[in-house]
């Protein structure tokens, strides 16, 4: 016969003595009901967190010495390691350095003050294009179209006197909330190729040059010494010191403000020296940095309301930290996941250290966010498993509608992978459902390199799919994946800045075809027929059909022809003339092919 349940107020009384018997020895915050099983969810010590052994805190008493010699170790192992599982953070207290970083895969420095100028390093926080062969001659180093995955946060570097920063990067490698003294290059320096990027929250006192950067996104930046170079696809936006609008040539597309953004959650030590998550207040229709005249509102949450989640940590305990209404600080590593992460409370925070990275290993989704306010996710990497998932990351319901105007939730440098360090499979990366989602630096990446890579091995549909309402993107990258890259049903949806690349691989266009009627091949940016208001401004879209050279994109954008939607400053490119783009959006816009390599379209219609 089965037990009976006790009465409500036994076990009312059961729960509050397991509760107070748990904080008393120190090892749990509370305990959560899951059936008959309690899951002990550990304390946070804001004065002294473990963050993991991965996560190197200096301060200003450190000797010089041995901070230089291990962020110099670290990028010895980082400097070709992009599909390794290793991840590291390293991370400044206030005050004065002298450190040259040179920045590799899988790392991220930042500062631990308030402000930018909190942190100073006198010397470089760079990303250098010297290990990737760049043609055909194995002696000329210097490609960056590789330079993935790292990060500088929250900082000042002072460059010495007559020599410069160089940020060689390419996607998912964020420059934001730093302040530079001096002059930077965004590339190697004489003729080796880029793909990136982004500034965005920053200052940098000298001159800004692009060079061989293909396309490039500056947002809410300060550009004090000017910018120069364009190559296809260059977007300012609520930035001072940028070139004036000139689409195509050179093709610069400049949005005078932000309409709408959060700037990305931070970890910092306040006087006390107690760690707190800093959360910057939504902003409208801003110009400039967020910092710029002081520190920038927000609200500062203590360490001691985090569950710092590390490799090892059951995703029955994160759950159970969520449900208890705590936040999430990921440690770096990679956290192999046997469920998913359920966040339901409205204004969580979910913040990763290191490009931590969330892997699904038994085909559920990774993580899913209720429609509610005001969660905010970021700096955090969803790689797939070898074992297909529906989608990575789910935003809202089917069906979502609630209004989230006044407090939406936002993603800040999110970024997934489909294949690289081995078999990777999902059929969907990102669906948004809520209504008002911002997204602030996203690459939703389908590989063309590495291990578990090829057409029947890392599939992957679509990248993101958008259903909700007034949804917005900035910097958004999206990239080889198999049928439509981006799906976009949701009403008043706008994108600033697209950068696409479509798959390297179909064997042909009878396997590779939409079903829009005249066409071949799938567009990179599809707004689905019902919809009657959107907006994008300065996007691109490239083929590269490597394994079939023959194969046809009959477009790139595919949109309603409705006076509601709206695009401005397109590109389409044959990269190399390998493969065709018929027309950049509908039937408008040259075939970029290898005699015409470069099509653009400056409004549409």
């Amino acid at each position: 016969m089965k037990n009976p349940s006790p009465p409500p107020r036994a076990r009312r009384r059961w729960f509050a003595f397991a509760l107070a018997t748990a904080t008393a020895l120190g090892t749990l915050s509370g305990v959560t009901a899951t059936g008959a099983e309690e899951i002990a969810v550990p304390v946070t010590d804001p004065m002294n967190p473990d963050l993991g052994p991965n996560t190197f805190v200096f301060d200003p008493s450190t000797p010089q010495a041995e901070i230089q010699s291990r962020v110099d170790t670290i990028a010895a192992g980082q400097k070709t390691n992009q599909f390794g599982p290793e991840r590291y953070a390293v991370l400044f207290k206030p005050g004065q350095y002298n450190a040259d970083v040179n920045l590799r895969f899988f790392t991220q420095v930042a500062g631990l003050g308030l402000h930018p100028d909190d942190v100073n390093l006198n010397g470089h926080v760079r990303v250098e294009a010297d290990w990737l062969q760049q043609g055909d001659d194995p002696n000329n180093l210097g490609n960056a179209t590789q330079n993935f995955w790292r990060a500088a946060e929250n900082l000042s570097v002072t460059i010495p006197q007559g020599q410069i920063e160089r940020w060689a990067v390419s996607q998912a490698a964020p420059y934001r909330r730093m302040h530079l003294r001096g002059q930077v290059q965004l590339w190697n320096g004489y003729d080796g190729w880029a793909s990136g990027g982004l500034i965005a929250d920053s200052k940098i006192d000298g001159f800004t040059e692009s060079g061989s950067q293909q396309q490039f996104y500056t947002r809410n930046s300060e550009l004090g010494g000017g910018w120069g170079g364009s190559v296809w696809n260059m977007v300012f936006q609520g930035s001072t010191g940028t070139p004036p609008q000139n689409f195509p040539n050179p093709s610069h597309t400049v949005i005078e403000t932000t309409p709408k953004i959060r700037e990305k959650p931070f970890l910092y030590v306040d006087d006390s020296g107690s760690y707190n998550v800093f959360v910057p207040s939504l902003r409208n229709d801003t110009k400039g940095t967020s910092w710029g005249g002081g520190n920038a509102p927000g609200e500062s949450i203590s360490l001691s309301e985090f569950l710092v989640v590390k490799p090892d940590t059951p995703v029955a305990t994160v759950n159970a930290a969520l449900e208890q209404g705590k936040h999430l600080l990921f440690t770096p590593g990679v956290h192999h996941l046997d469920d998913t992460i359920r966040v339901t409370k409205p204004n969580t925070v979910v913040l990763g250290l290191g490009l931590a990275t969330l892997t699904p290993d038994t085909g559920k989704t990774v993580m899913t966010v209720a429609d509610v306010d005001g969660v905010k996710v970021a700096g955090m990497m969803f790689d797939a498993g070898p074992v297909n998932v529906p989608s990575l990351m789910e935003v809202g319901q089917e069906g979502a509608s609630a209004s989230h105007a006044e407090n939406p939730t936002s993603l800040h440098d999110v970024f997934f992978r489909i294949g690289g360090p081995g078999v990777g499979k999902a059929t969907t990366s990102l669906q948004v459902h809520s209504n008002d989602v911002i997204g602030d630096h996203m690459w939703l990446w389908r590989g063309d390199h590495g291990d578990g890579i090829g057409w029947d091995v890392n599939t992957a549909r679509n990248g993101l799919i958008v259903e909700g309402d007034n949804v917005t993107m900035y910097g958004l990258f999206v990239e080889h994946y198999q049928q439509y890259q981006t799906i976009w049903n949701g009403e008043n949806g706008r994108t600033f800045f697209y950068q696409n690349e479509l798959p390297y691989d179909p064997p042909d266009n009878q396997t590779w075809g939409s079903p829009a009627e005249g066409t071949q091949g799938w567009a990179a940016y599809k707004v689905g027929d019902q919809v009657n208001t959107h907006e994008a401004y300065g996007v691109g879209s490239y083929s590269f059909f490597n394994v079939n050279p023959s194969v046809v994109a009959s477009r790139g954008f595919e949109v309603p022809d409705k006076p509601g939607v709206r695009f401005q400053g397109l590109v389409a490119v044959s990269l190399g003339g390998v493969g065709t783009i018929t027309n950049v959006i509908n039937t408008t816009g040259a075939t970029a092919n290898e005699p015409n390599q470069v099509s653009y379209v400056t409004r549409y219609p």
